[in-house]
């Protein structure tokens, strides 16, 4: 090898040397561009004298993140201007490694060594224990735009508590994957209020969470010292793929964010049981069927429908696990085309009433499971009244009206 050649060689390698970003995460971020910034990242670059000089303990899980990836978590334990003391978990966790429905305990995060609470255990309301060294709670979680997704609650509860210790809550905000325009559903009847319905609000809400947590905080009576911090470039028109954003996993069966649409379109029914909606399959919450079912007729009842933006494909499929495990279901997968125009909670009571006109014999509101169903729709007519045979176009009649009412209310918390 001439000595040329190898000082070429000794150039290139120090100059690949000196221009290699310090860490894998860090070339990872430099290939991310979103268009907006989430409230994280504007309580870092601009905000941080909210929390200067005070003990901080944070609400978050997985989701919390910057817009370069990087836990919430270790954002603010590494920022010399943030006294993190705390963390608090929710459902699946601080590090979203829990399962849907299984307790969270206390214990201490590895990697930072800062002890975590637990909100979906014992409790789901920080306790006076939890609370007696905080001066600031942060709220950082990504909500997917449904009533009945807990992470919403575990805020409510916590601006309570907030307010009964005399502590500041602060909520960064994030984008509603389902943007912040659609609205659809029954309005939550107080009765059947529960830790999956708190409030009498809508299926669908079209908020973000500071708004939720602005509307809340006045409307429900909790009165917190609250702060939203706000995100740049948001526009309530936004889907989640315009706000070119990475999208983290809210729970194992929220991989991406279209499934959030499909949550909203089939997560009722699968309360009842009786149903696969597709969870313990590849497709969670885009699939209805059973054993029992016919997916071609059950595809051409529904299609005959026309109902916006959506279409339904017969499928035929075998669930690893949950319901009807290793059973081959017959039924439909309903594929979303047009995002703006579909109506999500509509579609539930369209895919309820088509099965009971199609398989009468075959009550899917047989089971124990009842009340969760009630619980998910905030109300138990819905069950009644597909049970008597009304149609889905008589069953959905009430809501316009429940709607423009909860459209007025909420203009005053839009911060969009």
């Amino acid at each position: 090898m001439s000595k040329y050649l190898l000082h070429c060689i000794v150039i290139f390698v120090f100059l690949l040397m000196i221009t290699m970003p310090g860490n894998a995460g860090e070339n990872m971020s430099e290939g991310i561009s979103p268009r907006i910034k989430t409230g994280i990242d504007v309580l870092l670059e601009k905000k941080l004298d909210l929390v200067k000089g005070k003990k901080v303990g944070l609400i978050t899980n997985v989701t919390g993140v910057t817009n370069n990836l990087k836990s919430t978590v270790d954002a603010l334990n590494e920022n010399p201007g943030v006294h993190l003391v705390a963390l608090f978990g929710p459902e699946h966790g601080v590090r979203g490694d829990i399962s849907g429905g299984d307790k969270v305990v206390t214990y201490k995060d590895e990697k930072t060594g800062i002890i975590v609470y637990s909100l979906y255990g014992k409790t789901r309301r920080p306790t006076s224990e939890m609370l007696k060294n905080i001066d600031v709670l942060i709220y950082d979680i990504q909500d997917i735009g449904s009533r009945t997704y807990t992470f919403i609650y575990t805020m409510a509860y916590a601006m309570e508590a907030a307010r009964k210790h005399n502590i500041k809550f602060i909520v960064l905000d994030r984008p509603d994957p389902l943007g912040g325009v659609k609205i659809d559903g029954n309005i939550l009847e107080p009765e059947f209020s529960s830790f999956i319905g708190l409030y009498p609000i809508p299926y669908v809400y079209g908020m973000t969470v500071g708004e939720l947590a602005l509307f809340f905080n006045k409307e429900f009576g909790i009165g917190c010292d609250l702060t939203v911090i706000p995100m740049e470039g948001w526009e309530r028109g936004m889907l989640w793929t315009d706000t070119g954003l990475m999208w983290i996993p809210t729970s194992p069966h929220i991989p991406k964010p279209e499934v959030a649409y499909y949550y909203s379109l089939t997560g009722g029914i699968g309360e009842l049981g009786t149903v696969s909606n597709g969870v313990g399959y590849t497709s969670p919450f885009e699939l209805i069927g059973t054993p029992w079912m016919d997916g071609d007729e059950l595809a051409k009842e529904l299609n005959n429908r026309n109902l916006p933006g959506v279409y339904f494909r017969p499928i035929w499929f075998r669930p690893y696990y949950y319901k009807f495990i290793k059973e081959v279901c017959s039924g439909v997968q309903v594929h979303i085309l047009d995002y703006s125009k579909v109506e999500l909670v509509k579609i539930q009571v369209h895919i309820l009433t088509a099965i009971q006109k199609l398989y009468p014999d075959n009550n899917i509101f047989d089971t124990k499971r009842i009340t969760s169903f009630n619980k998910a729709f905030g109300t138990d007519y819905i069950a009644d009244f597909v049970q008597k045979g009304y149609s889905a176009e008589k069953i959905i009649q009430p809501w316009e009206k429940q709607l423009k009412n909860f459209r007025e209310k909420r203009k005053k918390y839009l911060l969009y």
